[in-house]
């Protein structure tokens, strides 16, 4: 699931979701709704994601 990625990747660059919000511009609690399956998602949102992450969108998303 995406945004178990999102969660993941964040996790496995040693971010914060704090960190996290200062890199992308998007606030801590829509991070944390978004890692908790709790606010949809948005196209713009993965791009700055991404981005922060030092990633391309899709790595964002679950591959099987």
């Amino acid at each position: 699931m995406i945004l178990n990625n999102i969660a993941e990747i964040r996790k496995k660059k040693g971010l914060t979701i704090r960190q996290l919000e200062y890199k992308t511009g998007i606030s801590k609690s829509t991070l944390s709704r978004l890692e908790n399956n709790e606010t949809k998602l948005y196209l713009e949102l993965l791009e700055k994601i991404a981005r922060a992450l030092n990633c391309n969108v899709q790595d964002l998303f679950d591959i099987v």
